[in-house]
């Protein structure tokens, strides 16, 4: 007798994928970013859909589709009839906050089935880490046939980090970058999200620091042109083209732009010097879980965050 599995996808082009490869069981379509924005531990709950439909509406003016996202979510109303759920999500911090926070739910639906891990990212014989959707049909069916069982510990440890990110301190992650688990990549994820906050000489976090990075070393024609290289250059966080375009929009300020050319003002240089703190400058005020990022920034010496102290004139 075959066994009857859902499937969590990090999206829908993945959903696709394995329909395309004749994936024949339910397939619940994870569409969040949970990664950006204020969140709070109780998934399964009205307020939790509020503030995170106010969220995308005020920042990003996504309109949240509730019956489609319901429709969605409706699939873990009668998980019994599961044997196994499998979990697909990819190496990077915004499929491990989604992945955390799909854990937490089915923790608080009381599911208790056998959990599956399929995570792509270092390929063997390849350069770069590939994304799920990036991979070969047949290295794909390899990862699938290799999906790693989430142990109660790994479960544990989910739930701590979602209560944690939840929460108002998140140097209370850094102990967990160094634990052992099956999630392969988590440290990465977890020491990238740490340094999302600005570093306290240059107000500006890795990924906006490596923008500028970016535009100072290539030939960068418009912003669009940008977006492309910020895309395939930024490391362990996964973000999108609408992610990405707003942060570039927010360093515009760095910038000297003609019809066809972008290059570094004299702010920038500075900035890449760490002559001058422009985190209040750049105002990315964006809140990641539970705390709001110009609260905090990031101290290399310490390597940890510490609280802003605003100045008053």
């Amino acid at each position: 007798m075959s066994k009857e599995i859902l499937h969590i996808t990090n999206g829908s082009v993945l959903t696709e994928y394995l329909r395309e490869l004749d994936f024949k069981d339910e397939i619940l379509t994870w569409q969040e970013m949970l990664c950006e924005g204020p969140t709070i531990p109780k998934i399964d709950s009205v307020a939790f859909f509020e503030l995170r439909s106010e969220f995308l509406k005020d920042y990003y003016d996504i309109e949240v589709d509730e019956d489609e996202l319901q429709k969605e979510l409706s699939k873990l109303d009668n998980a019994s009839r599961y044997d196994e759920i499998h979990l697909w999500f990819e190496y990077d911090l915004f499929c491990h906050i989604n992945l955390l926070g799909v854990l937490n739910l089915l923790h608080q639906k009381e599911i208790r089935k056998p959990l599956y891990l399929i995570c792509s990212g270092r390929v063997e014989g390849e350069k770069n880490l590939k994304g799920l959707g990036e991979l070969t049909q047949t290295q794909l069916l390899d990862h699938y046939d290799k999906r790693i069982k989430l142990n109660n510990e790994d479960i544990e440890l989910a739930i701590t980090l979602w209560r944690t990110y939840c929460g108002k301190d998140h140097n209370i992650l850094k102990p967990y970058i160094v634990k052992e688990s099956s999630f392969k990549y988590m440290s990465s994820c977890l020491k990238a999200h740490l340094k999302r906050f600005p570093h306290q000489k240059s107000g500006l976090s890795v990924l906006e620091d490596n923008i500028l990075r970016l535009v100072r070393d290539n030939d960068i024609k418009s912003r669009h042109h940008l977006l492309g290289y910020s895309l395939n250059y930024q490391g362990y966080y996964g973000f999108g083209d609408t992610q990405h375009r707003r942060l570039i929009d927010k360093l515009s300020i760095f910038f000297e732009e003609d019809e066809n050319s972008l290059k570094l003002n004299r702010k920038g240089h500075e900035a890449l010097l760490r002559q001058h703190n422009f985190a209040t400058e750049v105002n990315n005020n964006m809140t990641y879980g539970g705390v709001k990022r110009l609260e905090f920034q990031f101290s290399v010496d310490q390597n940890k965050l510490i609280k802003t102290i605003l100045h008053v004139d």
